[in-house]
């Protein structure tokens, strides 16, 4: 198994591909990407640094025994397992046919989109417009090529996911509007179920989706741009010799280092503020969800899961509720009934701290039910508690037709 250090700077979404790999594989992976380990513009440009990684670029990766690569595909594809790669020749050559269309067709077309909006490249009307259809076309290749698929390659993800998203994070986090992106709903529902796997969460956080497309900020640009320093003011000589005057001891003030100047198709903003927690005033409980999630989501469900769960589990501080789908005829092909399920949990992300749920779709085309058991935070069922307002909103959406779609029934233990 890989082990060894990632160099990079904080949020580079070139050196996500590596980690989110990392992250499925088991690999051991440091990340330094702050001072003391490594200051951007100031490290990688040490000879130690040079030695191993002549550009200086990075992510650069320098494994325990020695071996060092640069280039973010070669190093998310060393950090791989063979699943990811692909567990055939066939596979793994689809695997590489979208990496590469990723590098070729989506990077291109969406730097010069999104990076005017982030106030790192000056904007052109003509190259913002052009990339605007490219990224049609690229959207509607994948669109296409999802629309019997949950992923690029295969069944499970792989790295030709792994790369794709992350190079279209900053795409669906500034440009792609819901109107825009409405024509492509399998690429949106695959790029929101890839974000919110564990692994992508683990390094990725949660990703926002755009509610308005960005637009070119020319003060923001103005004041991305490294200042110039203006030359120094000529002194008119004095008339008369000035008297020597006793040396007096000036404090030097310290120059900040200037960072290096980021290559555009590296260049990102700082993340986006954290919604509120609204369960934050319930008092504190014994019973760690994290901590279960990890055993359920890593370890063998009945011999371990569920004997910590029931051995941690803290109920008054927790409830367990039993949900049941109203609307069984809606559900025909079961790859669509799946979706549906995978639809509502995209969009519970503000319970993804204080929940966990089992859904489970039973049956066939056409003869199936879909029903979970959940638990909550609290006594209450969270989706008021949560969502208020927006509750309608979220269960009248097409995804699940209309009216109140669930029956919830409290279990008590």
């Amino acid at each position: 198994m890989a082990a060894g250090t990632l160099y990079s700077y904080p949020e580079n979404w070139r050196a996500f591909k590596a980690q989110i790999a990392a992250q499925y594989s088991g690999a051991r992976l440091k990340v330094a990407s702050s001072s003391p380990a490594f200051t951007f513009g100031q490290t990688n440009r040490t000879p130690a640094f040079l030695n191993n990684f002549p550009l200086g670029k990075v992510p650069a990766y320098q494994g325990d025994d020695g071996f060092c690569l640069f280039e973010s595909n070669a190093i998310a594809h060393y950090l791989s397992n063979e699943v990811l790669r692909g567990a055939t020749p066939q596979a793994a050559a689809q695997v590489l046919q979208w990496v590469s269309f990723t590098d070729s067709e989506i990077i291109p077309p969406a730097s010069a989109w999104v990076f005017p909006t982030l106030g790192i490249m000056q904007f052109n009307k003509q190259a913002t417009e052009q990339a605007k259809e490219d990224m049609k076309k690229v959207l509607t290749v994948l669109n296409q090529h999802l629309n019997t698929r949950t992923f690029l390659v295969g069944e499970r993800v792989s790295l030709a996911d792994i790369t794709a998203v992350c190079s279209m994070l900053w795409l669906y986090k500034q440009v792609l509007e819901p109107s825009f992106r409405q024509p492509y709903p399998n690429v949106t529902r695959w790029f929101v179920t890839c974000v919110n796997q564990p692994q992508f969460r683990a390094v990725l956080g949660e990703v926002k989706l755009c509610d308005k497309m960005a637009q070119f900020d020319a003060k923001k640009f103005a004041e991305m741009q490294p200042k110039k320093e203006s030359p120094p003011k000529k002194e008119k000589a004095p008339k008369e010799a000035a008297k020597p005057q006793e040396k007096k001891e000036k404090k030097k003030e310290e120059k900040k280092p200037v960072p290096e100047e980021m290559d555009e198709c590296d260049a990102v903003l700082a993340a986006e503020p954290k919604a509120k927690d609204p369960f934050a005033h319930l008092p504190k409980s014994p019973f760690v969800m994290d901590e279960f999630k990890r055993k359920y989501s890593n370890e063998d469900t009945l011999t371990v899961a569920l004997p910590h769960f029931w051995e941690h589990f803290d109920k008054e501080g927790y409830s367990i509720w039993y949900g049941q789908y109203k609307f069984p005829e809606e559900l025909t092909l079961t790859f669509k009934s799946c979706n549906l399920i995978t639809g509502m949990f995209q969009r519970l992300d503000k319970l993804r701290k204080s929940a966990f749920a089992s859904v489970v779709l039973f049956g066939t085309n056409n003869d199936g039910c879909i029903s979970g058991l959940w638990v909550f935070r609290g006594q209450e069922l969270a989706f008021p508690v949560s969502f208020q307002k927006t509750l309608n909103t979220l269960f009248m959406s097409p995804v699940f037709g209309q009216g109140s779609v669930h029956s919830w029934h409290q279990v008590l233990i």
